[in-house]
């Protein structure tokens, strides 16, 4: 790469920022993106995008079953540019039966904001998936969302993260008073006290009145117990430590109230701030790509019918080095191919544009390229190949009827590609093939997403009926032949040649590994 080329690549990664928003349901993660949205200037009121003032529903939850469950239930991409800063948001679903596409998008991020409840603090799927970012080495920082609600109160807030997550919390911001009382908060970095207005129901920024810490005295009881708080966080020391931050020993911590846009800016500009750059990638070998390399990035997800009327297929790429360039050929590592990526476009929830060019760091959506697959790696120049994404062996099992006859190619490609993206695992017998495929999951909600996008985008009615399996664990074809005759067990293969055995019970499964300990049977499907 020449000179220029290397100057420009490293300046335009050094100004992105790309991360992921984490938390429990109902903590307030999808609200909290889209007041970032708002305070980034990327809409222009809170639930709508610019120019789409009808449109009240959320940006990041587009799909109907998202808007009338009112839950998250597949990520999406947000890239908007604040203070000179090119941000790529990635918004997760909270609730665990999506956590595997959780674990997908964080494999594309350098950094995650997790969302906490201001009454309930720490909950089971916050700790969860923060154990899937201690995996992937992701420094978080800390949203506690709710303040305007009663709660605990904030020094209980740092007990619970330190005791059930293991890292010490950094308070960046301090709330001043709680529930009807939350007047605004203490910006430690600077001793200023930032006092809030609600307006306009939350749909547009907040007050913010900026005066000298001295001011907590005019503000009661609240006010002096946030003074006392505070003199107790400097005798311990519980200030913002960089190194430590990124080495996921500490979490940054800021308080506020997504609902009526307390504490955002604080937040966003910390981002910012705090969230480390792209920084070279870990290939499969150990080494790394350097980001002035040439071109190179990893499919993180895969997403269809985005756009009902061309019922298209959008292949979400994760750029790790050097500038992709609309319509430069590409090699898809898995296959040896050159693909084409005129259909380049940058992503806004729902919402497409062509995109001219990226840096490390962006996320780019490839409409229909070809046969990628989930944690595929495309590149130019020298090969690499970025470690695959694991897939965890499923819990859940249910055989899948096509009802019509009549639709049985729907059917088929339907199936096709909800295994493509990761919406359920489709796994059939050598015997039964297409005729009875088994959907497998990790939770019972993947099944009501799978059966309405099968009926809703692809016009194949389907029951669904539960299975006799409890159990899958991967394994190879020198087992399989042993296992095929080893009664209530079944080996069905997945569209990606992975073979899975399945159990009756967990009684089986142990019994068979008592007495057939040379057996391959893997938790993870893809390592």
């Amino acid at each position: 790469m020449p000179p220029s080329d290397t100057t420009q690549t490293l300046q335009e990664a050094a100004r992105r920022r790309t991360f992921a928003i984490i938390s429990h349901p109902d903590a307030g993660k999808t609200t909290l993106t889209e007041k970032m949205l708002l305070y980034a200037g990327a809409v222009d009121i809170a639930g709508s995008v610019r120019d789409r003032r009808q449109a009240r529903s959320t940006t990041s939850d587009w799909q109907a079953i998202e808007q009338r469950r009112g839950i998250s239930v597949a990520s999406t991409v947000m890239r908007f540019e604040y203070d000179g800063v090119t941000v790529n948001l990635l918004d997760t679903p909270g609730h665990r039966d999506f956590s595997e596409d959780t674990y997908r998008v964080l494999s594309a991020t350098d950094a995650a904001v997790m969302v906490i409840d201001a009454a309930r603090g720490v909950e089971e799927q916050t700790l969860k998936l923060f154990e899937v970012s201690r995996t992937r080495g992701i420094p978080l920082l800390t949203f506690v969302n709710k303040c305007d609600r009663p709660g605990p109160g904030p020094l209980a807030i740092l007990d619970d993260i330190e005791a059930k997550i293991g890292v010490h919390p950094t308070p960046v911001t301090w709330p001043v008073g709680d529930g009807a009382e939350f007047a605004g908060v203490v910006d430690r970095r600077s001793d200023e006290l930032v006092v809030f207005r609600r307006r306009e129901h939350g749909a547009a920024e907040a007050g913010e009145e900026r005066l000298g810490i001295s001011h907590l005295a005019e503000l009661g009881t609240a006010g002096d117990r946030a003074h006392e708080e505070l003199d107790l966080l400097r005798a311990v020391g519980s200030d913002h430590d960089s190194e430590l931050f990124e080495a996921q020993e500490t979490t940054p911590v800021f308080f506020g109230s997504a609902l009526w846009n307390f504490g955002i800016r604080h937040l966003l500009d910390a981002i910012l701030e705090l969230a480390p750059p792209p920084a070279a990638r870990t290939d499969v070998a150990g080494g790394t790509r350097a980001l002035d390399d040439d071109f190179s990035g990893f499919v993180f997800k895969i997403q269809a019918n985005m756009d009902r009327q061309h019922r298209d297929h959008v292949a979400f790429v994760r750029v790790c080095s050097g500038r992709f360039e609309r319509g430069m050929p590409v090699v898809h590592e898995p296959s040896g191919r050159t693909i084409s990526t005129k259909y380049a476009q940058s992503m806004f929830g729902q919402e497409r544009e062509s995109l001219q060019q990226a840096w490390p760091g962006d996320v780019i959506g490839l409409v229909n390229a070809g046969d990628v697959r989930v944690g595929d790696t495309l590149y130019r120049g020298e090969h690499v190949r970025f470690p695959p994404i694991p897939t965890f062996a499923p819990e859940l099992f249910m055989t899948a009827h096509n009802s019509d006859t009549s639709k049985r190619k729907q059917f088929a490609r339907g199936l096709e590609q909800l295994d493509r993206e990761g919406v359920v695992q489709v796994l059939r017998h050598p015997e039964r093939g297409d005729r009875e495929p088994v959907l497998a999951a990790v939770g019972a909600l993947q099944f009501d997403v799978a059966r309405e996008r099968l009926e809703g985008e692809f016009g194949a009615p389907v029951l669904l009926e539960p299975s006799r399996y409890t159990i899958a664990r991967r394994t190879d074809p020198e087992s399989a032949g042993t296992l095929r005759d080893v009664r209530y067990v079944d080996v069905l293969e997945r569209p990606d040649g992975n073979l899975l055995a399945l159990f009756d019970s967990s009684y089986v499964l142990n019994k068979t590994l008592d007495e057939h300990p040379e057996l391959t049977l893997e938790h993870i499907v893809v390592s």
